[in-house]
C-alpha cells in the first residue's frame, strides 16, 4: 500500500525540527450535498528547519517519530511572502 500524501499550509514554526500543518479536506454534507471544508493539523518532521509559517508543503506518512508525529516533510510547493 502506498504511503499517504496531504498537501497543506505550515501555520507552526515554533518546535525544533517540527512543523504544524494544517490541510483542507471538502466533502458535500451526507443530507443537504452542500461543500464543507474541514481542517485538520498534523506535526510533520522537518529536519533542516526550512519551512516557516505561511509555507504550502506536502507532507507524506512515515513510522512514529514522536508521540503525535506520524508525518515527514516532502517537499515545499511554495514559499511564505
Amino acid at each position: 500500500m502506498p504511503k499517504k500524501e496531504k498537501q497543506g499550509i505550515v501555520i507552526s514554526s515554533k518546535m525544533d525540527k517540527t512543523i504544524v500543518v494544517r490541510v483542507a479536506d471538502y466533502e458535500p454534507h451526507p443530507k443537504y450535498k452542500k461543500i464543507i471544508e474541514s481542517n485538520k493539523n498534523y506535526k510533520a518532521h522537518d529536519e533542516n528547519n526550512i519551512c516557516n509559517v505561511g509555507d504550502t508543503v506536502r507532507i507524506i506518512e512515515s513510522k512514529p517519530i514522536s508521540g503525535d508525529k506520524r508525518w515527514s516533510l516532502l517537499e515545499v510547493v511554495e514559499k511564505a511572502r
